[in-house]
């Protein structure tokens, strides 16, 4: 598991973890249009559908991965896409387009390459249905947290009718949409999420 440090954990995550699917994140929606980024309790798990830049807007703030070639597929296609947009003072960019672009491009993309990679085409057919109807082996599995358990910064900070209404199911917060160090400490002062002071050793 990885995640980034301006996060709260509120209780244990990996009950949520559940299945056996190859990457696990969360939403990055900012809770600004209602009825279209805040998704029900029951919301389902696959990757959303992509916004106006043709890409999801998928959280690279927490990610679980389980040692499957279909991580290991998503893992190779983001470095790409990395690659594809390196850092600069004009373009700054970061890791989350490429997270996105790496998970668009791969959801439920064949994996069974990473096995038999020189298998004719007609075998390939044959075979790998099969896997891929009773195993599912040959297919990224992607898996979308929950957004009540797990929700953005943008959303948790900014509608507190949403929390109020999530009351008891926030697991992990993420402080995102405002940067700077103060800034973050004084949004989690705000909204009672800060504990740092209360366990801090005395020297």
């Amino acid at each position: 598991m990885y995640n980034d440090v301006d996060m709260v954990w509120m209780a244990d995550p990996f009950p949520y973890l559940e299945g056996d699917h190859d990457v696990y994140f969360t939403d990055d929606m900012t809770g600004q249009l209602l009825s279209i980024q805040v998704k029900p309790l029951n919301h389902f798990h696959d990757l959303p559908p992509p916004g106006k830049k043709g890409r999801t807007h998928i959280c690279s703030c927490m990610i679980y991965i389980r040692p499957t070639d279909g991580t290991k597929l998503v893992m190779k296609k983001w470095i790409e896409e990395l690659q594809d947009q390196p850092w600069s003072n004009v373009k700054k960019s970061n890791d989350q387009p490429a997270f996105n672009w790496a998970l668009n491009r791969t959801a439920a993309q064949d994996t069974s390459f990473l096995f038999f990679g020189t298998i004719s085409q007609v075998a390939y057919k044959e075979v790998f249905s099969f896997f891929d109807a009773k195993h599912n082996w040959n297919v990224v599995d992607l898996y979308l947290l929950p957004q009540a358990a797990f929700p953005t910064g943008g959303l948790y900070f900014k509608n507190q009718t949403w929390v109020q209404e999530t009351k008891g199911l926030h697991v992990i917060i993420h402080n995102n949409y405002i940067t700077g160090f103060e800034k973050k400490i004084k949004w989690f002062r705000d909204f009672g999420l800060w504990f740092v002071d209360d366990y801090a050793v005395l020297e």
